[in-house]
């Protein structure tokens, strides 16, 4: 294997999607400004450039009208990438995603496949008010016929970026936007994740923290923090939320038998309250303490930037967690 490059996770999206491109001429892209603007967050910037507009293709600012194309892409042997500026705007295009690209396949008895991406800039960052921020990837388990991604790494995110161009279903790839500056190693040469494959990020004894997206890194840091207690955690990062590879979490939860779930979302409705179902009906006689869920707060997001970083579970307030449970 060669040596790894450090890239930012922005660029790893980018690649991914430029290489399938140049793999897979059924692949293109399209979305609002994603063009010679090179898209809201400078995602896919230099793509226009080299696969034209015919392949890269600006929109008008209709969601309905993005899922609704690329579901019709799909269906007639496309495979598109369709970005929403924001992930929020799914809201927008709900019959689109919930009733078409979710079902259809399903409906039709398997006549076509959806396979198309729809790529969903996620998360509380900058100031950008309650219609811009939230991490919405709870509101698509009920629409069971589609894949809900969530990377958390450049490596990550272009190596599951990777397989949801190339697979048969219609994937909801949910991307941080407070993470497209961090950086990590990524291979030079070809790879791809599956989806569905959870991954442990740190490797512990004393308490498992299940957490995906941003949250990732804020476990980490707790984690760290709580080794100088002499508190072993392990991180398990489930790179989203369908498939859920729940052997991996039966597993981690039967070795630590102590858990804790966290993400940014608001801790009522969210994914949290799916994975403690999970694990209450596999392990529950495996538990040392109650499960503890350390999520977003239950309200709008907030405008302001002062205000904002409240909403977000800190690494800090996981650190008290991890200590109460491992003393439970």
């Amino acid at each position: 294997m060669s040596a790894k490059r450090v890239i930012s996770y922005s660029q790893a999206i980018n690649e991914a999607m430029a290489e399938e491109m140049t793999r897979d001429e059924r692949v293109f892209l399209m979305g609002q400004d994603v063009g010679a603007f090179g898209g809201v967050f400078g995602v896919t910037a230099g793509l226009h450039d080299k696969f034209g507009p015919e392949r890269v293709i600006d929109t008008p600012i209709s969601e309905m009208f993005l899922v609704g194309g690329g579901v019709g892409a799909a269906i007639t042997g496309m495979r598109p990438i369709v970005e929403l500026q924001f992930a929020d705007f799914i809201w927008n295009a709900g019959d689109e995603i919930i009733g078409k690209m979710s079902k259809w396949r399903y409906m039709h008895g398997g006549l076509f496949d959806v396979p198309m991406v729809l790529r969903l800039p996620e998360g509380a960052v900058g100031g950008a008010g309650p219609e811009h921020s939230t991490c919405p990837e709870a509101a698509l388990l009920s629409a069971t016929g589609t894949y809900i991604v969530v990377p958390s790494t450049p490596y990550d995110a272009k190596g599951l970026l990777k397989s949801a161009i190339r697979d048969d279903n219609p994937v909801a790839f949910f991307e941080h936007k407070g993470l497209y500056t961090t950086k990590g190693e990524v291979p030079e040469e070809e790879y791809t994740i599956p989806l569905g494959q959870a991954d442990i990020k740190r490797v512990g004894s004393d308490v498992t923290i299940i957490a995906w997206g941003r949250l990732v890194h804020h476990a980490l840091a707790a984690a760290e923090l709580a080794a100088r207690d002499g508190i072993d955690v392990e991180v398990l990062d489930p790179r989203g939320l369908r498939p859920l590879d729940v052997d991996a979490i039966v597993t981690t939860v039967e070795k630590t038998g102590r858990v804790i779930i966290s993400h940014e979302a608001g801790q009522t409705g969210g994914a949290s309250a799916e994975v403690a179902a999970i694990i209450a009906e596999n392990c529950i006689t495996s538990l040392e303490a109650p499960i503890r869920r350390v999520c977003g707060v239950d309200t709008p997001v907030p405008q302001s930037v002062h205000l904002e970083q409240f909403l977000i579970p800190t690494a800090e307030e996981l650190h008290v967690a991890i200590k109460e449970i491992a003393a439970y």
